[in-house]
């Protein structure tokens, strides 16, 4: 297959990131054909590696908030990026946080850092679908991230976070949210921070 066939199909999809099982099915192609295609098209520029198993073209751009949904699924972006986002709280982070019921993970990737805490199925909950470029990502909402910075921070030993925007974070909301990690301490710095 020529690369300019590749391409085509590629973007006439509108597919940003893509796996060899992905170009397996839309080309109609054996597993081992997709593999040496994907492989020489990498080697040749026209395909950008994102991780092991995921690709871009390399003259395409993906939105970083879309990538940390797609880099490890499932996950959401939460704690002090999304706090960053929501304006809860006044620093520019420039690490994109997220929260999995997987495993915690850290990716370096097209120039940005990419980190994954893993929390408790039953707290993966309390985002919504935002886009940015036409791309819908996953975040969570400005108590979710709050509850999130603060439980990590309470396991890492370190204080909880002290500057924010109180207007944006509604205690009842907030304390709902800390229930689902089942941690008394937790819920007790929720209240002292937000009361």
């Amino acid at each position: 297959m020529k690369w300019i066939d590749f391409e085509r199909q590629i973007k006439k999809k509108n597919i940003k990131l893509f796996t060899p099982l992905d170009v397996q099915r839309f080309l109609s192609r054996s597993k081992v054909a997709v593999t040496f295609l994907i492989h020489r098209l990498k080697k040749q520029g026209y395909v950008q590696s994102v991780k092991r198993g995921l690709y871009k073209l390399s003259d395409e751009s993906v939105p970083d908030l879309y990538l940390a949904n797609k880099l490890y699924e499932p996950s959401y972006i939460s704690l002090e990026f999304a706090l960053s986002y929501h304006r809860v709280i006044p620093e520019t982070v420039y690490e994109i946080t997220s929260v999995t019921p997987k495993a915690t993970r850290r990716f370096e990737t097209l120039g940005k850092i990419y980190s994954y805490h893993k929390i408790k199925k039953t707290a993966f909950t309390g985002y919504t679908i935002e886009k940015q470029k036409w791309f819908s990502f996953q975040i969570a909402d400005p108590e979710k991230a709050f509850v999130d910075s603060n439980y990590f921070r309470m396991l890492g030993g370190l204080k909880p976070i002290s500057r924010y925007n109180k207007e944006k974070i509604n205690l009842a909301k907030a304390l709902r949210y800390a229930s689902l990690l089942g941690n008394k301490k937790l819920i007790s710095i929720i209240k002292r921070t937000l009361q």
